[in-house]
């Protein structure tokens, strides 16, 4: 745990871990996101367009991000989009609070279908169980939040390294074959870009931990190793599944698939707690910043957000979520994902690397 509290750690890889944390959900905890923006264009449009285009945008659109807060000292969105925005500000706040419900409704869906799946639980007991673990996870605060999400990341490494290795031993014939076949479908650069922008909008989550920042260089650095830390996971869980192709693509939680068909009943198992685990991750980052917007408008009215009332925020955006799952898992990753990639796209990926790298170059707070 000393690693954790290190100024290295929070300097530079603290980011990438929360960025992790809050995009799993939402990105590549089922499996399902990888298959419908990565692998419906083959085995080598995946790779090209996880890694050529969706990591890539990520690190250097974090990069400018995490200097751009560091010069305003913009540690949640409410006052990073102000400064970025000006007057229309608001606008991405609409869009991030639909989004939110969407991955919010995304990750009770998957919560319900893997308790009632695999434990034989009613689908109402997983969400119930989520909520819970959200609500008390708000109510401590921002240093439970980050202690949270740094190591429940860390033991996602280890299981998805895990898996990748032991999918490599059963279907390592059948990877190889697919991945030989060179198979590239048209559309691999678009649903790589649609990926990177819907998932970006989660550094709506991450801005709290950056007050560690200091300098430029370690601003710059943090955002380019925040993608790289981010899309590992999803790399090695791509190259896994690739061995099932095309027969996994209509499956609702391709991850339960794959395990199913490893045959290995503990591992089944301890991944679908690190899963449900994932779950309450990214549910806390995103609600957590939520809270942490409301807490700088109160405070510049001299008020402050009670500490009972965050869990309240929690509970009322996740039962609102939980009436949008009804419709359907796949749906709301292929409709609800993708309408808001375009909105993330003009709101903040686009006035982020023009305003905001002029703004930055422009402004005299550095100490660099």
């Amino acid at each position: 745990m000393l690693f954790f509290k290190s100024s290295f750690f929070k300097k530079y890889l603290l980011p990438g871990f929360v960025f992790q944390s809050v995009i799993i959900a939402g990105g590549y905890g089922t499996g399902r996101e990888l298959v419908e923006y990565f692998l419906n264009f083959g085995p080598i449009g995946g790779i090209l367009g996880m890694l050529l285009v969706a990591t890539l945008m990520w690190s250097i659109v974090l990069a400018v991000t995490y200097e751009f807060s560091r010069k305003l000292k913009a540690y949640d969105y409410r006052t990073f989009f102000m400064n970025l925005l000006g007057p229309f500000w608001f606008i991405f706040e609409i869009i991030y609070v639909l989004y939110l419900l969407i991955v919010l409704a995304v990750i009770g869906s998957a919560a319900g279908i893997l308790i009632r799946d695999n434990f034989g639980i009613p689908y109402i007991a997983g969400v119930v169980v989520m909520l819970a673990a959200v609500g008390f996870l708000t109510f401590k605060g921002s240093g439970l939040i980050e202690n949270f999400l740094s190591f429940w990341s860390m033991i996602l490494y280890v299981i998805y390294a895990v898996f990748f290795v032991v999918a490599l031993v059963k279907f390592g014939p059948e990877i190889q074959k697919n991945l030989a076949s060179g198979t590239i479908l048209p559309g691999w650069a678009l649903g790589g870009f649609k990926y990177a922008f819907y998932n970006l909008a989660n550094v709506a989550a991450v801005l709290f931990c950056l007050n560690h920042i200091e300098t430029r260089k370690e601003a710059i650095s943090a955002g380019l190793l925040s993608g790289l830390i981010g899309i590992l996971p999803g790399f090695l869980f791509f190259i896994a599944v690739v061995g099932q192709y095309p027969a996994i693509l209509p499956e609702e939680i391709p991850a339960v698939f794959v395990l199913q068909k490893l045959g290995i009943p503990f591992l089944l198992i301890l991944f679908q707690i690190v899963l449900f685990g994932t779950l309450i991750e990214t549910g806390t980052g995103m609600i957590h910043s939520v809270n942490e917007r409301i807490h700088s408008a109160l405070r510049s009215r001299k008020k402050e957000l009670k500490q009972w009332q965050r869990p309240l925020v929690a509970v009322s955006f996740l039962l609102i979520a939980l009436g949008i799952s009804t419709f359907g898992l796949i749906n709301l990753i292929a409709k609800g994902y993708g309408t808001a990639s375009w909105g993330f796209l003009f709101v903040y990926i686009l006035p982020v690397m023009t305003y905001g790298i002029y703004k930055i170059i422009k402004s005299r707070n550095s100490k660099n």
